[in-house]
Order: structure tokens, then C-alpha cells, then sequence
């Protein structure tokens, strides 16, 4: 069984670093002009970059819209995240 069956698509589109566009995007966790935290149904995305600013958000449609300079653009697996003491000791 495909681990990505059910899930909605997924997609990032950059254009010149200073504009995107997402789909698939479940949530919106928090913002400023430096990180925006997202949530997709591939895992949690971290956009860094300099004066990000949220063009468009519609969660129903699953789209994002971001303006600004991109610099880094980071997924993150569900369930991947362990803390350092987790880590250590398992």
C-alpha cells in the first residue's frame, strides 16, 4: 500500500524566489516575515525567507499564496520530530 493513497495533492510552485504558490495546504500554523509554518498531508513545510507576506489563504481549496524573498524551503515527515531526549535515550 502507498503511503501517500488518500492524501490530497501537493504541489510548490516558486517563481524568480519572490513568488509561490501551494497546493494541498491543510493548515497554516503561524506566520511572520521571516518563517511561515504550513501543514500538508506530506508532512509540516517551513517557508524561511525576508519580508514573506501571505498573498492568498484559502484552506477550503487547499491553496497559499506567498510574496517575499525565498531563501529556504523545509518539510518535515509527521511523526519524524523527536526531542533531543527522545533521541538520546531510544
Amino acid at each position: 500500500m502507498n503511503e501517500y493513497e488518500n492524501k490530497k495533492d501537493h504541489s510548490f510552485t516558486v517563481k524568480n524566489r519572490g513568488c509561490a504558490a501551494l497546493d494541498g495546504v491543510t493548515d497554516v500554523d503561524a506566520f511572520n516575515e521571516e518563517e511561515i509554518h504550513a501543514k500538508t498531508d506530506y508532512g509540516a513545510l517551513t517557508i524561511k525567507g525576508e519580508k514573506l507576506h501571505i498573498e492568498e489563504l484559502d484552506l477550503s481549496c487547499g491553496k497559499l499564496k506567498v510574496n517575499g524573498k525565498i531563501t529556504a524551503l523545509i518539510y518535515i515527515n509527521d511523526g519524524s520530530k523527536k526531542s533531543t531526549f527522545r533521541r538520546l535515550f531510544s
